[in-house]
């Protein structure tokens, strides 16, 4: 599953008249800075947000190989290095990791990517289009000149499709895959389920499929009355293969893009 990109700060959003989501209860599946940005963007547009964080990450099950994967890093052992979530970027801050200045990095998107600058690295590669782990692998051979053989290590998470090591494994690069956080479920309160159920809450934003799958057994089935809102087309999928219905999907991987996907859906039904 895809992993999602936390984002912090205050989000903005296109101009709207009025408030659009005036009377809406809105599921925000995360908490942290990333809930509380996302929160204050629904007030604005009149919504009663609901905070219900569904997951939470936790250390590797196995920390010996991340730290044996982050000293070869350290002393020059790879030629890039691919960060596909922000977390990833948190847990590289909290084992201090040095990376070479010969070491270039790919990070899956701009949310990623500033998680990376705001960490004190870089990002030297970020898709320009789809913010994934298949739009990163689509425009790394561009990227990197078509260049064979290069040493690549990929940190993940332990639920993550490996879509992007595989990918680069078969054009030719030696790829090591080392898990760097697990991703877990959270349970959420009872009021919560019994809104949701009984269809006292108006939309249900879904972020990751990891998101979608808390959902989906916590929370499923989701009534028809209620809008799913995906933050991409791989939450979708995810979302799909574990048929969780979806009815609108953010037209950019974002915190911002989501909320107006709700807030065109609530428009459009006004």
């Amino acid at each position: 599953m895809t992993e999602f990109e936390p984002v912090t700060g205050v989000i903005g959003l296109p101009s709207h008249s009025g408030k659009p989501l005036a009377g809406w209860r809105v599921l925000v599946p995360r908490g942290g800075p990333w809930g509380d940005g996302v929160a204050g963007a629904l007030r604005a547009r009149g919504a009663a947000p609901i905070i219900a964080p569904l997951i939470n990450f936790a250390p590797t099950d196995d920390q010996p190989a991340l730290e044996a994967a982050l000293a070869k890093l350290a002393d020059g052992g790879f030629d890039w290095l691919t960060i596909t979530s922000a977390t990833t970027v948190d847990v590289l801050s909290s084992y201090h990791a040095v990376i070479p200045e010969t070491t270039r990095i790919a990070a899956v998107g701009e949310t990623t990517a500033a998680a990376l600058v705001a960490a004190g690295y870089q990002a030297d590669i970020v898709p320009s289009e789809d913010n994934s782990a298949r739009g990163l692998l689509e425009e790394w051979e561009a990227a990197t000149d078509g260049a064979k053989g290069l040493r690549v290590l990929a940190l993940r998470s332990a639920i993550a499709k490996q879509v992007l090591s595989i990918g680069l494994a078969e054009a030719g690069h030696s790829v090591e895959a080392v898990v760097a956080y697990r991703t877990v479920g959270v349970p959420v309160a009872q009021k919560v389920v019994d809104d949701v159920r009984g269809g006292r809450v108006n939309a249900v934003l879904v972020t990751s499929g990891s998101v979608a799958e808390q959902v989906q057994e916590q929370l499923g089935p989701i009534p028809e009355s209620i809008l799913v809102a995906a933050i991409g087309p791989q939450t979708q999928r995810d979302a799909a293969e574990l048929g969780l219905r979806v009815d609108v999907v953010a037209r950019e991987r974002s915190a911002e893009s989501l909320i107006e996907a709700v807030v065109e859906a609530a428009t459009a039904n006004a």
